[in-house]
């Protein structure tokens, strides 16, 4: 990962006109654990899967709760996530004292992207090694952002991102289609069956996918952000197999 002398800092171009810390940030974001999100007209689904660092500890927390109608989850850094995260809570809350109404989604998606862009062209910062997924119901209705370290961001109608991810494209944009009409929990099954093909099935590798690794969260229409207890993960987990999905991408 050496870039001789073109990846001292974020502000220095290589001659193939490439900012090598950006892309190590881009990178890292790949190499954090799988997270989903999918929308239907009324609610947003997150997901994504908990990594623990040995079987001695717990799993680290991955979706986190914003506003009462928005929420997000993260592949990446998990110090930087929590940086972004408290600043988009104090945006919310500094917006709801002043006009007494929630900070739409996409004001504060896109200044978190501009809070990112600035860590991409200023001396003596690093990018934020992390991405969002940012679940969020107001006024406009439904709405899944994805936002990078780079500063851009997108309105996705589902979306994966970290290890693996490419599985579970595979499998949301099969489905996809099926979302807008989808009740709640068909698209908590959705994602959970998304997540579940992000983890693999080779050869003599027991992949961990129980209530205790998955995080599933909720928001929507009369809906405030809900991350579901374990029990209510088990319950799905336990009926994820009806109606003939597999594991396997087809």
């Amino acid at each position: 990962m050496f870039r001789n002398h073109y990846d001292g800092d974020v502000a220095t171009w290589s001659p193939q006109g490439r900012i090598h810390q950006l892309e190590y940030a881009m990178e890292a974001v790949k190499q954090g654990s799988c997270c989903v999100g999918l929308k239907s007209k009324t609610h947003v689904v997150l997901g994504a899967i908990k990594r623990s660092s040995s079987e001695f500890s717990s799993f680290q927390k991955k979706v986190f709760k914003i506003d009462e109608h928005m929420g997000i989850a993260i592949s990446g850094l998990t110090a930087d996530a929590r940086l972004l995260s408290k600043y988009m809570i104090n945006e919310c809350l500094n917006h709801k004292f002043v006009y007494e109404t929630s900070l739409p989604a996409s004001r504060l998606v896109l200044r978190v992207a501009d809070k990112s862009q600035i860590r991409t062209q200023r001396y003596g910062k690093r990018p934020f090694g992390v991405g969002l997924l940012v679940g969020a119901y107001d006024k406009t209705g439904a709405h899944l952002y994805e936002t990078s370290p780079a500063g851009t961001y997108f309105d996705y109608k589902a979306q994966a991102i970290g290890a693996r991810s490419q599985s579970s494209k595979t499998y949301l944009e099969r489905k996809f289609e099926t979302f807008e009409n989808a009740t709640t929990e068909q698209l908590i099954r959705h994602a959970l069956l998304a997540l579940r093909e992000s983890l693999g099935t080779q050869a003599g590798e027991q992949p961990t996918f129980n209530s205790k690794s998955v995080s599933i969260s909720i928001v929507g229409e009369n809906q405030p952000f809900t991350i579901l207890e374990e029990q209510q993960i088990q319950e799905y987990l336990a009926t994820l197999d009806e109606g003939g999905e597999s594991m396997q991408v087809v």
